[in-house]
């Protein structure tokens, strides 16, 4: 199965992000103001939080949060419900790694769809200057640093090891 693949160590080598996005928000009027993240900018901060959250036994973020808006997944990874949160941050202040960038958290945004149901290459894909984003077929392998994060995404990192407290970091 073909999935949207980051190598999240190229996509960091960048400036700034040339790579450009078809999600249906970024183009259109509906939202009556421009949201100034673009969803390939999303789609890294979705990957990143894989491979920096440090998967604490104590969920300080997800207790701190006042609107539910975030829960840990059986693999310990942070997930946030953009619908919940209010851009408050105090998931931010709460984790003790310093693992959420308030950055990341805006109130206003979109986030990448994947290019769900268009049956062709993300724009993305060829549009990344630096060849981060690929659309290939990829399996799990951990000797590799290439993970799958869900059915739709893999990434190349190495991700937070808790018995080294070694991994990628920004």
């Amino acid at each position: 199965m073909k999935r949207l693949f980051i190598d999240i160590e190229v996509c960091y080598k960048c400036e700034k992000c040339t790579a450009k996005c078809s999600y249906f928000y970024h183009q259109s009027d509906v939202l009556k103001e421009p949201i100034e993240n673009n969803g390939v900018e999303k789609f890294l901060t979705y990957a990143a939080q894989y491979v920096i959250c440090r998967r604490c036994e104590e969920k300080f973020c997800v207790k701190a949060c006042p609107n539910e808006a975030l829960e840990k997944d059986d693999s310990g990874i942070l997930r946030r419900y953009s619908m919940k949160c209010t851009s408050c941050k105090t998931c931010a202040v709460a984790c003790p790694f310093g693992t959420i960038y308030p950055e990341i958290l805006p109130y206003k945004t979109s986030k990448c769809d994947f290019c769900v149901g268009k049956n062709e290459v993300p724009i993305c894909v060829g549009t990344c200057e630096k060849g981060a984003l690929q659309y290939i077929e990829v399996e799990e392998s951990p000797e590799k640093n290439i993970y799958i994060i869900n059915d739709k995404v893999a990434i190349h990192a190495v991700p937070w090891n808790k018995e080294t407290k070694v991994g990628f970091v920004k």
